[in-house]
């Protein structure tokens, strides 16, 4: 599989669109590019039961599972609602990441 550019980021900030969570806001955690997946904070948790180890009690633990990218947008920083990504040239030559609804940067 090649791997696919992606434009959600670690640390960004975004809205769930589809699914239980559908509506929900969370941190990205960590970015899966080979599945195009994310892991976001405190959305899609599940409770898995772990046996006790040397390290942890065992017990139901809570626990985050990735989620498709394609059902996630980010947050627009002004209004926090779902935007979509594009990419604008400073003056300075830097390449930025700006929300399409509002154009603010983001990150």
């Amino acid at each position: 599989m090649t791997q696919v550019s992606l434009k959600i980021k670690k640390g960004d900030q975004v809205v769930v669109l589809t699914g239980k969570d559908k509506g929900a806001k969370g941190e990205v955690l960590k970015v899966l590019s080979e599945k195009s997946k994310v892991l976001v904070a405190g959305i899609n948790t599940v409770t898995k039961h772990e046996k006790p180890t040397q390290t942890s009690p065992g017990g139901k633990q809570k626990k985050e599972l990735p989620i498709h990218i394609s059902n996630v947008a980010i947050a627009d920083p002004k209004t926090g609602e779902a935007s979509r990504v594009g990419y604008k040239t400073l003056k300075d030559g830097k390449k930025v990441r700006v929300a399409r609804k509002s154009g603010e940067t983001i990150g």
